[in-house]
């Protein structure tokens, strides 16, 4: 590769910026929508919750369960960080979802549990969320294929099973994604006029409130009013200016055509994208972020074309990433005038690692979504990048006591 074709101009990351904008408006007032915009239907407590939940948290082999613990604005968690169970048989061939809620509710009544509380469950699969708090699976992801589940409520039933199992009563169940987790967890610290969840990891989305009044496509007869958590599914955006090697990529997956955005920039993803600009240098199926960082972070050892493009498939997805959030920013505050002051939860791997010889992710993300801001007229809005511990089980807590 003679020239850089992961650099990306100020002029294309701003088109980037607004093309998403777009498509997150388009979310918001159709459903089956490229970006899907999908409505959470609680208003979070953002001036501090207060008192006790169960908090669970799964989307992927481990599945987590603690108890969360609100009081004068402190927030304790036992066990610490949560207990952890391996749920990696769920992936196996004759599961049921009898087996899923069995296993989830046996691993819940190991936890010292309080007489009664709520359950906030932080559900990493695609859900549209329901009035009543619950969340209906849209699809498995990740190697699931439960039966039976799809187009079906996934915290009733588990509700149902763990108050059968007569240890403690649950009073309600809360069932989010876990970008907006991480939302809701920013809502820790209440000094700031607008809030993003921003998931840079394995895979990536983002989450953000939008008033009702914005939202056209929530059903008027539910009389749904205020700010309302909004999980984009923004990995399924289809950015301009993408390479060709992002379409060898997106031709080689098992869902090709969707979440290109996620793949030009997650951590399963950008080290295909360098196998693709070497294919005869012998870089194996399962190289991934970490592959790529690590090859970075080894620079001595490599050669040195690998490196430099690693670099540049890095910085990249860093400047999509500031791109994507620039977007929402961008139509936030076109909407609320008055925003000055926004805190983004950011949690994954790949968004805060560090590499020799590079500005680390997060920092590339932060200085670029500056320069597009002031590009886009919001020169004025000041950005917070907070890394939150247990943003998963903090956020759910707050979703079950609201």
């Amino acid at each position: 590769m003679k020239k850089n074709e992961f650099r990306l101009k100020l002029s294309q990351l701003k088109d980037i910026a607004l093309n998403l904008g777009q498509k997150i408006e388009t979310g918001l007032k159709e459903d089956n929508t490229e970006v899907k915009s999908i409505p959470t239907y609680i208003h979070p407590l953002s001036t501090g919750a207060e008192g006790q939940a169960v908090v669970l948290d799964w989307g992927g082999t481990n599945y987590r369960a603690a108890v969360i613990d609100f009081k004068d604005g402190k927030t304790a968690i036992t066990p610490e960080k949560g207990g952890t169970k391996e749920l990696s048989a769920a992936t196996t061939k004759g599961f049921t979802k009898g087996d899923l809620f069995k296993a989830q509710a046996e691993f819940v009544n190991e936890i010292e549990l309080p007489a009664k509380a709520p359950i906030g469950y932080c559900f990493s699969y695609p859900a549209s969320c329901l009035p009543n708090g619950d969340a209906e699976l849209l699809q498995w992801t990740k190697g699931m294929d439960i039966k039976d589940m799809v187009g079906n409520p996934v915290g009733q039933p588990l509700l149902d099973v763990l108050n059968k199992s007569g240890k403690t009563v649950f009073t309600g169940i809360k069932v989010i994604n876990d970008t907006v987790a991480s939302l809701f967890a920013g809502l820790t610290n209440p000094k700031f006029d607008a809030y993003i969840g921003l998931i840079v990891g394995t895979g990536t989305n983002m989450a953000g409130f939008v008033d009702a009044d914005h939202i056209p496509k929530i059903d008027p007869s539910l009389n749904w009013k205020g700010l309302t958590p909004v999980n984009l599914e923004s990995g399924n955006f289809k950015p301009p200016h993408l390479t060709k090697y992002d379409a060898l990529v997106d031709e080689n997956s098992t869902n090709t055509g969707a979440q290109l955005f996620e793949k030009a920039v997650s951590g399963l993803y950008i080290g295909q994208i360098l196998k693709e600009v070497f294919p005869e240098d012998g870089f194996d199926e399962n190289t991934d972020g970490k592959a790529l960082t690590d090859l970075i972070n080894q620079s001595s050892t490599a050669k040195m074309k690998h490196v430099k493009v690693a670099k540049a498939i890095y910085k990249r997805s860093a400047k999509l990433v500031a791109a994507s959030l620039a977007g929402l920013i961008d139509m936030l505050a076109t909407q609320d005038k008055s925003i000055r002051k926004v805190r983004i939860t950011a949690e994954g791997s790949l968004f805060w690692s560090e590499v020799a010889g590079c500005k680390d992710y997060n920092k590339v993300v932060k200085s670029t979504l500056k320069e597009l801001l002031a590009e886009m007229g919001h020169k004025k809005i000041k950005i917070n990048i907070a890394e939150i511990e247990s943003a998963n089980l903090i956020g759910s807590g707050i979703a079950a006591l609201s």
